[in-house]
């Protein structure tokens, strides 16, 4: 997938993903693919109007030959789960454990 690397683009990459797998879901299309970082992937699309079985044959195909540039725009850094979890654990010092706190 070539880079979309436009001048004052907002946006950063977040992942890259080659999909190997399209399966159907309950009102759209579960994919399941390898990002270029070598990490699983699996992205839900919903569908918000009906769509026929013919028709859903198509786009699944279309789908399963598709890579994704997922990309995002914040007005905050990107920060981990585990990074915000480490920031509310109890700070130096402080003699009150989280679990006593009420």
């Amino acid at each position: 997938m070539p880079p979309t690397d436009e001048p004052g683009n907002p946006y950063v990459n977040v992942a890259e993903v080659e999909i190997d797998a399209v399966h159907p879901g309950r009102t759209g299309f579960i994919l399941t693919g390898r990002g270029s970082d070598k990490a699983d992937y699996r992205l839900e699309v919903e569908l918000e109007l009906p769509v026929d079985q013919r028709t859903r044959s198509v786009l699944a195909e279309l789908l399963a030959q598709s890579d994704w540039r997922i990309q995002r725009r914040a007005h905050q850094p990107f920060r981990s789960r585990r990074l915000r979890e480490r920031n509310r654990a109890v700070a130096p010092g402080d003699d009150e454990s989280p679990a006593s706190r009420s």
